[in-house]
């Protein structure tokens, strides 16, 4: 499809109740106000529920947002997200994913897909050049991811991008994926039980011929190359394309902030196998991948040709799932690690929240109130091989003790009972990715006040551990001074969270990798809005783009007090993190406790014009915001 007018952004709607499908046009307002994607995604998903909202009923939508210039060439502009109350914790949650999907749905004119209702059946959305269908997938409901992606692209005479479940959305697990290829996942927050749950199986979208056009092509283009050489000369370019996300697993390992045996301690013994140069130097790297107009190619691929677990293969191991099964249940053997990355991948599991959930059932198990008959005979001491490359089949299944595991740590240790819940790391009911908040306090309070749950994917702030000449640089623009570059430290926390998740919404809302605006530093918030405006023709400027994020920020926050969220109730930190110590920690001060995460939380409610006790959006920032719609809905 060509774009007549690229201001323009169009939204499938798809009852799976009635089967009716429409297209609709995206009032343009709301792309100025909200930018596109996530920003776009949560204002549509405000409007389409009514609370109380059962995350796996029919009521719920499940809505699919590409970024704005997601398609083009600008650099890493391949991101698409997903958007749903999620299950596991009853509140909003949005999912990132990179890949190929996102483009293919660009190129057929398809900004967001907003699913409603639920089908009796199984069934597929097939998306082309010709239109949409919904198409009956009774012979495939079941199979795996990998089976399903192939079943679909050779029932297609073109290229397709899927973006199917596996057998854990089928069984409603709470953190199932939606994944976009065998590899790129949709992760967080249980999507996939959402899309499970309205029998949607799979969206096969077919590569057309189409091209997206662009308001100013000579503009967009200059800044994009600029973008893109600013981003070849960042500090962090090469690390990202020769070793990936798992680049510094030895160097915390040495410093001991590598999260390990369920955050108890921050290394393990045995760690080489586990980074990414072992995998590079004895041949295990198979080839670097990267999502559509990616110039960095930090996702490996990489297979285990010998031993126990050869034939092993998949895309990753990335960080996180390094440390959520390999070094967090103590397992340093990465040929089992792989073999799990490939099921949780292959099933449709998030691997954060599924090896989170796995070292709470061994810890459990070492403490006493999980028996061997409960565990099924399967060993469940750290360092178990066996644990993690068994438990992501019977979670899928809900098999014996996967049934227990399959809700996450919250509902399983309220379940078990004892003093298990002081040992399941996760606030509001998501597992936290692998980041030891004990020793960075601005991550600490960017995971508390994420409106998901405690991860890293809405608020990057991985600048204030100072490790380049980029990162100081711009710590001292956020707050004046290079001295607050270093992690141990509760100062400008909350200035250094609020530009971080600001610019992580504008990133998302446009489709560019987080990557190159809070991990490299060639997507200012400058660039994005000449990107934005040569692309749209809607006139902006860095500081009404940067208070577009604060407004997706708000907006966030007042969808969760509409869904039930009790003022600041969840604003902290798992409870081991705030009153444990992890005593081989290498920084000088390393203690969060309640006390300093309350005096961080209660300012960065008033940098954002927030209740200073409660956290809910006074009347004049929603005012200013231009979010009275949906102010008066909470």
């Amino acid at each position: 499809m060509n774009y007549t007018n690229p201001e323009e952004q169009h939204v499938l709607r798809v009852d799976l109740t009635t089967g009716e499908l429409r297209l609709e046009v995206i009032d343009v307002e709301d792309v100025r106000r909200f930018l596109g994607g996530r920003g776009i995604a949560a204002a549509l998903l405000a409007r389409a529920i009514d609370p109380p909202v059962d995350p796996l009923s029919a009521a719920a939508p499940l809505i699919f947002s590409m970024g704005t210039l997601t398609g083009t060439n600008a650099p890493m502009s391949g991101r698409s997200n997903v958007t749903f109350v999620s299950p596991a914790t009853g509140l909003y949650c949005k999912a990132n994913v990179g890949g190929h999907f996102g483009l293919y749905c660009r190129m057929n004119g398809i900004d967001f897909i907003v699913v409603h209702g639920a089908s009796e059946t199984p069934v597929t959305l097939s998306i082309g050049p010709l239109g949409a269908e919904i198409r009956d997938a009774t012979s495939i409901w079941g199979d795996r991811v990998r089976a399903t992606t192939r079943s679909l692209e050779k029932a297609s005479d073109r290229p397709v991008s899927v973006a199917c479940i596996g057998p854990a959305g089928e069984h409603g697990v709470l953190y199932a994926s939606i994944m976009s290829s065998f590899y790129n996942a949709t992760a967080r927050g249980g999507g996939g039980a959402v899309m499970g749950s309205k029998r949607l199986k799979a969206i096969a979208v077919e590569r057309p011929s189409g091209i997206i056009r662009v308001a100013d092509s000579d503009g967009f283009q200059r800044i994009q190359r600029e973008m893109r050489e600013d981003l070849y000369a960042d500090s962090m370019a090469d690390s990202y394309y020769t070793y990936g996300t798992a680049a510094s697993v030895d160097v915390m390992n040495e410093t001991k902030t590598l999260p390990s045996y369920n955050f108890q301690r921050g290394s393990i013994d045995t760690i080489e196998q586990l980074t990414s140069q072992y995998w590079n130097e004895t041949g295990l790297l198979k080839r670097r991948v990267g999502c559509a107009s990616c110039i960095y190619s930090c996702h490996r691929f990489i297979r285990i040709d010998e031993g126990p677990y050869a034939g092993a293969c998949s895309g990753g191991p990335e960080y996180e799932t390094v440390s959520s099964l390999g070094s967090g249940p103590g397992v340093s053997d990465i040929g089992a690690v792989q073999r799990a990355n490939e099921l949780c991948n292959d099933l449709g599991l998030d691997t954060i929240s599924a090896g989170g959930t796995i070292q709470w059932a061994m810890e459990t198990f070492e403490r006493g109130l999980l028996s061997p008959e409960q565990a099924d005979g399967i060993d469940l001491q750290f360092g178990s091989e066996q644990a993690i490359t068994e438990l992501p089949r019977r979670i899928a299944y809900r098999q014996g003790i996967g049934d227990l595991l399959a809700d996450g740590t919250r509902r399983a240790a309220k379940r078990i009972g004892g003093e298990s819940w002081k040992w399941a790391v996760q606030a509001r009911g998501l597992e936290q990715s692998r980041v030891e908040t004990r020793g960075a306090m601005g991550y600490a309070l960017a995971f508390a006040m994420n409106p998901r749950g405690p991860d890293h994917l809405h608020t990057e702030c991985l600048a204030e551990f100072g490790m380049t000449p980029e990162m100081i640089g711009l710590i001292e623009k956020i707050t004046g001074d290079a001295k607050y570059a270093r992690p141990d430290i509760t100062e400008k926390r909350p200035e250094i969270v609020r530009y971080h998740e600001d610019i992580y919404a504008v990133s998302d809302a446009l489709g560019l990798c987080a990557f190159i605006t809070t991990a490299a530093y060639g997507g200012t918030p400058q660039r994005c809005a000449e990107l934005f405006e040569a692309f749209t023709g809607l006139s902006t400027s860095a500081q009404e783009i940067m208070l577009a994020g604060r407004r997706i920020i708000t907006l966030e926050r007042l969808i969760n007090l509409r869904l039930g969220w009790t003022e600041n109730a969840g604003d902290y930190a798992p409870w081991r993190l705030m009153n444990e110590r992890q005593e081989d920690l290498s920084f000088a001060n390393p203690i969060l406790d309640v006390e300093r995460m309350t005096g961080m939380v209660r300012e960065y409610y008033g940098l954002h014009e927030w209740e200073e006790k409660t956290g809910v959006p006074t009347a004049a920032v929603v005012q200013r915001l231009e979010l009275e719609e949906f102010a008066h809905a909470s």
